[in-house]
């Protein structure tokens, strides 16, 4: 019987694996199409002002619904909240994550970035950890609902990290959005 359950549990391990690799493609498949067009398209000043505030709303969303996760942890780190509050807290969150994501994305196609400059660069390369950072947190997250209510160190210590990663990337992209447009 408990080779079944070995069994059971390596399946299901490669089939996430298969499942994150293929929205690790699809991710950067948006990614690149967004890149690809922004390059090709030409932008009026009031389809500009619209992608603007696009991805103004599309920030206030994603960060916002990053932050509000990121509470909830930190609550459940205080004890103020039980582990399954907080992962059906961070469960509840993803959809508005990832629409404001696509929304960003999508949007930034619009805003006429200078592909040339470093900044934009690096903007792209943390958006693109950004969107490998929250697939993995989504399979983090159904393997800490798997665990039960006794999260292990190894689970709370790649939480915390993928915490870190999460928000350097929003922060560090929002800075040089922001820096972007002072110049």
């Amino acid at each position: 019987m408990s080779t079944d359950v070995g069994k059971a549990a390596v399946a299901t391990r490669s089939g996430g694996a298969v499942a994150l690799a293929l929205a690790a493609l699809s991710a950067g498949g948006f990614l690149a199409t967004a890149i690809w067009v922004s390059s090709r398209v030409e932008v009026s000043p009031e389809l500009h002002r619209v992608a603007l505030f696009v991805h103004l709303a599309a920030l206030v969303v994603g960060l916002g619904a990053v932050l509000v996760g990121d509470y909830s942890a930190l609550l459940w780190l205080t004890g103020r909240a039980s582990t399954a509050q907080m992962l059906r807290d961070i469960g509840r969150l993803h959809l508005p994550i990832w629409a404001g994501l696509a929304g960003l994305v999508g949007s930034g196609m619009l805003l006429e970035p200078q592909f040339e400059v470093f900044a934009t660069r690096v903007k792209l390369a943390l958006v693109a950890i950004l969107l490998v950072n929250g697939i993995q947190a989504m399979a983090l997250e159904r393997r800490m609902v798997a665990a039960g209510p006794r999260l292990g160190v190894a689970l709370v210590l790649r939480g915390a990290v993928t915490a870190l990663v999460s928000q350097g990337c929003w922060w560090c992209a929002m800075w040089i959005g922001f820096t972007a447009t002072q110049s």
